[in-house]
């Protein structure tokens, strides 16, 4: 029982100690920065709204741009909202995103935030829902 209970607090203090946090590895490698999903409305077949909904990551081996583009996570997140947007816009009924144009356009838009290129733009699913 005391061994038991020894062992729940190590777990516990290793857990919250910084070094311990700092080895973990999180989704995507170290350079890896996930974006909370971005989303847009589209129209479907049927004329009701549906969600465009675009997961993506920016990944930067550069330790400098790496801070930059989590320092900026407000603006950089406001700036990809936008172009989703406008690519739905551009979408017709029931039409299907262009996953390369979506990409050359976050990307732009990620390098103009940052200020200038390194931080490659990853995308992961497009869903309209």
């Amino acid at each position: 029982m005391r061994r038991t209970a020894t062992l729940i607090l190590l777990a516990a203090f290793l857990a919250g100690s910084p070094a311990y946090a700092s080895e973990k590895k999180k989704g995507g490698g170290l350079s890896y920065l996930q974006l909370k999903p971005l989303a847009a409305t589209v129209l479907r077949p049927d004329g009701r709204r549906g969600i465009l909904t675009v997961e993506a990551g920016i990944d930067t081996k550069d330790e400098a741009l790496y801070a930059n583009a989590q320092a900026s996570m407000p603006r950089l997140r406001a700036a990809l909202v936008t172009v989703v947007q406008n690519h739905a816009q551009g979408l017709g009924p029931g039409s299907a995103p262009s996953a390369d144009r979506l990409l050359v356009d976050l990307q732009r838009a990620t390098d103009r935030v940052l200020g200038r290129s390194g931080g490659r733009v990853l995308l992961g699913t497009l869903m309209i829902n």
